[in-house]
């Protein structure tokens, strides 16, 4: 059974483990918190009985082995057996780099690398890795176990070979790869950002509620979620950090983080995971 180590037990690691999990992958979490180990596997049957739940017609998710086929870790020198690494820390550079740094000490030259991230640089990441060739951008979105589009982003260095098995690798997962060039947001996120960042600013201003303003994107453009609920289930935090890398890479102050959402931040106030954003929400295990 192939295996895929992820890094990073947060609300993305543990969606990536399930859907590993759900088609068949042996899973090794890892995360540098033993607090966030100690939960992870009550977390992870929660997680798969509501998707079971969700996706009444996928029989992957009746599979009584799911959350078997993952095993938490609580040391990096686990990741060193699989064939696949799914990098999912937070949208820090220097954190980034670090958790790199340390994975090319215990897997060496072994495993293929997957940065999930919604905009930091594949190609500087991948200078802190063993083969700098094998590393490739994949930003999963949310929630993973039911968003079909995986943007895959080719650094400088990135081999045509890793490329080519990353696609596998998604399409394996029951999903389409959309492959882009590595630039700071790449496409989804130079995008998203901007919507919820300027929504976030028309909350602040008092033009609407976050109820009317989603309601315009789902009611009149035909998305599913509108920006701020889609905010609030990525995390302000992740949010507000991302925006800071997109407008230190960019310099550009269309990038210019909301005050309202680094308040909401600095409140604790981060959305899904918290239990309250711009929606109130009833925290899950």
């Amino acid at each position: 059974m192939p295996v895929v180590g992820i890094i990073g037990a947060g609300v993305m690691g543990k969606d990536v483990a399930v859907t590993c999990a759900a088609h068949g992958y042996g899973v090794v979490l890892y995360d540098h918190d033993p607090g966030v180990l100690a939960t992870a596997g009550g977390d992870i049957r929660t997680l798969v009985r509501r998707y079971r739940l969700m996706s009444p017609g996928d029989s992957r998710w009746l599979d009584k082995d799911i959350h078997r086929r993952i095993r938490v870790a609580d040391g990096m020198a686990a990741l060193a057996e699989a064939d696949w690494v799914v990098e999912n820390v937070i949208e820090d550079v220097a954190v980034k780099e670090k958790v790199h740094r340390e994975l090319r000490e215990v897997c060496g030259e072994g495993p293929l690398i997957a940065v999930n991230t919604s905009c930091v640089s594949i190609t500087r990441i991948a200078a802190s890795a063993a083969r700098p060739e094998s590393v490739i951008g994949m930003h999963f979105m949310n929630p993973v176990p039911l968003t079909e589009c995986v943007e895959i982003v080719r650094g400088h260095r990135t081999s045509d070979e890793t490329a080519k098995q990353a696609e596998a690798f998604v399409q394996a997962l029951g999903k389409r790869p959309v492959v882009v060039r590595d630039n700071p947001g790449f496409v989804s996120n130079r995008l998203s950002h901007l919507f919820m960042n300027e929504a976030a600013f028309l909350v602040q201003e008092g033009v609407a509620e976050p109820e009317q303003i989603d309601a315009i994107f789902t009611l009149g453009y035909g998305h599913k979620m509108g920006p701020l609920a889609t905010a609030d289930l990525i995390g302000l935090d992740t949010v507000v950090d991302s925006l800071q890398v997109l407008y230190d890479d960019m310099q550009d102050p269309k990038f210019r983080c909301c005050p309202l959402l680094k308040k909401m931040v600095s409140a604790g106030l981060v959305g899904r995971k918290s239990g309250q954003g711009f929606y109130t929400y009833g925290v899950s295990r």
